[in-house]
């Protein structure tokens, strides 16, 4: 049931358009390729289990969580209602 001026089933396209956008930006951030078999950052050894398991990997656990302590998470308002087109 939707509200006001949207039709029906809106609400759920912004949901699947939410997810959609989040499951492309991981994939987007995904190594691909061969891996490296030294860090890129840090030098150190990228160990053999690590390289099987992500293929394309390039840095080492500790520089990874490193890079991954730093992602931004955008948003983008779907709501389209009036009050939040006002923020």
């Amino acid at each position: 049931m939707a509200g006001g001026w949207t039709r029906d089933g809106a609400v759920q396209d912004q949901i699947d358009d939410t997810v959609n956008d989040a499951v492309a930006a991981a994939r987007a951030r995904l190594a691909q390729g061969e891996s490296l078999e030294e860090c890129e950052e840090c030098g150190e050894p990228i160990p053999p289990r690590r390289r099987e398991a992500l293929p394309g990997v390039r840095t080492c656990v500790e520089c990874q969580s490193g890079r991954d302590a730093h992602i931004r998470h955008t948003t983008i308002n779907r709501r389209g209602s009036k009050d939040s087109q006002l923020r």
